[in-house]
């Protein structure tokens, strides 16, 4: 699962995901859903630059300001969606500078988690 693998990761601070037993919403989801959804947010240790590190050396998820696509997408909504608030109401409703989401497409898993891996690997 790669929710669980980014939950995993050293690099990653928070994983935003229903389907984590660890997300305050999770039972919550488990009895109204059959399964959960492709999209994920995730924060990097380090910030902005740390998300753009990660951005720049992913390979095969592009980078996009809007997302929904049958190919995997990451967006970093502080520079995109959030990028007319103030740093401070960013922080206020969770959007920090090192925040990313990802919109799983129809690629293996294991290469989206080996692309994530090599990526984080650089911050």
């Amino acid at each position: 699962d790669l929710a669980k693998f980014l939950d995993d990761h050293s690099g990653v601070s928070h994983v935003f995901y229903p389907g984590l037993k660890s997300n305050p919403q999770h039972n919550l989801c488990k009895n109204q859903f059959e399964g959960y959804s492709g999209m994920l947010a995730f924060e990097v240790k380090g910030g902005w630059q740390a998300a753009k590190n990660v951005m720049k050396n992913l390979k095969s998820i592009l980078f996009t300001v809007s997302l929904g696509d049958v190919s995997s997408l990451v967006s970093h909504p502080a520079s995109t969606s959030h990028v007319y608030l103030s740093p401070e109401e960013r922080d206020k409703i969770g959007v920090t500078d090192g925040l990313l989401r990802l919109s799983v497409g129809i690629e293996y898993a294991d290469d989206l988690k080996a692309d994530l891996a090599q990526a984080l690997a650089k911050i």
